[in-house]
């Protein structure tokens, strides 16, 4: 079995590394059992279409998560979304008229997991949606878009959550004869649980910020308190009003406790044109971190600031208390627990929520999003399909 993997965005390198594991796994315990064949072995061939191009983004993810060199680099980079995506779309029509896959995967939300799906979808080759089912509700999101018609487009979805099966029902996509429809879990899930340890050994960003001496990663040494902000959405990075409000929220926030942003270059583009660099160090700039150094940041974080979804779930799973600086979320079941504040842009409803973290009463992160084992059963359902 021949698929195509397009990836793009620095979550969707997460997400693909559980997922691209499952498949080594699986031809390597054939391989020993001695029934390798073609029938029964998997073949990924991994493209990226370059919509992160930033090292810090891009092939440093690749270098820690050890995701094997992409057979085919397309090289977009930024630009509008559709010239983006019209440029994805040409380049991967091209891969997969010679390549012939037996099934395109994609994942998330992005201009790479659109572009994968509609190329594939016109060349009648069928699409599996890693992540499918997510709603904001919110039309004005470029990813709520993208996901909506990768879902559509999709003979298999792959939901991470019991409320994504429901949206897609909702909206007529049912697990049948035209669909397969499989809730499997949240591959990050799986993520996490294999690098959080891998982490603690590795990752030097404490080191280095100058919050511990030891390189000891043992260390009892206790870390300071900081808190953790990400900003790279649209809603909040292309509005200067919004983002303003967020960093004067930020700046008060970080004459207490100070508060570590890694900048998105998009993020830090705008806030030079605008002059909103922050001048105090109440907020500390620093540029994109790898995923373990980002781990070791979220793990020790007092709380996080963040309009991304993939940190929202992080936070969830590290027990860390989040304010989402969004009016709504995909993932429901992270506010529904207490662990998730949603703010918008409003700096006094921000300067609130961390007025009420000691307030919160807060249960324990459930088991909502699977047991670590996402990436097998994604393997799983595509060879059970394509067998039958």
């Amino acid at each position: 079995m021949k698929i195509v993997t397009i990836v793009g965005a620095r979550p969707q390198f997460i997400k693909a590394a559980v997922v691209s594991r499952a498949i080594a796994t699986f031809n390597e315990r054939h391989l020993r059992s001695g029934r390798a064949s073609s029938k029964n072995r998997v073949e990924e061939i991994l493209v990226h279409t370059g919509q992160h191009y930033d090292e810090c983004m891009d092939r440093v993810f690749f270098d820690e998560l050890e995701i094997p060199k992409p057979h085919y680099h397309l090289g977009v980079g930024s630009g509008s979304h559709a010239k983006q995506t019209g440029r994805m779309l040409e380049g991967i029509e091209v891969v997969l008229e010679k390549e012939k896959p037996h099934l395109v995967l994609v994942y998330g939300d992005t201009n790479s997991t659109l572009a994968g799906a509609l190329a594939s979808a016109k060349l009648n080759i069928p699409v599996a949606h890693v992540e499918a089912g997510l709603r904001s509700y919110n039309r004005k999101m470029p990813e709520e878009i993208n996901r909506v018609i990768a879902d559509h487009l999709s003979t298999v979805l792959f939901c991470p959550t019991t409320e994504a099966v429901r949206n897609l029902a909702r909206e007529g996509i049912r697990d049948g004869r035209s669909a397969v429809v499989k809730k499997v879990g949240d591959v990050m899930y799986d993520s996490i649980l294999y690098y959080s340890d891998l982490a603690d050994m590795k990752a030097t960003i404490l080191r280095d910020l100058g919050f511990v001496c030891s390189s000891d990663p043992q260390s009892e040494i206790r870390i300071p308190q900081f808190y953790l902000a990400t900003l790279h959405r649209a809603e909040n990075t292309d509005d200067p009003k919004r983002l303003k409000s967020i960093l004067r929220a930020l700046r008060e926030i970080g004459r207490k406790i100070p508060v570590i942003l890694p900048v998105h270059p998009r993020t830090k583009k705008v806030m030079v044109s605008n002059h909103l660099l922050p001048k105090d160090r109440g907020i500390r700039l620093i540029e994109p971190v790898s995923y373990l150094n980002m781990l070791a940041l979220e793990k020790h974080a007092s709380a996080i600031f963040t309009d991304s979804g993939g940190v929202q779930k992080e936070a969830y799973w590290l027990g860390v208390p989040c304010i989402t600086l969004r009016e709504e979320t995909e993932w429901v079941e992270t506010v529904r627990d207490g662990w998730n504040t949603l703010t918008g842009a409003d700096g006094r409803r921000i300067l609130k929520a961390v007025e009420n973290l000691d307030k919160k009463r807060l249960r324990r992160p459930s088991r909502l999003f699977g047991d670590g084992r996402a990436g097998e059963r994604i393997v799983d359902t595509l060879l059970r399909r394509e067998m039958a």
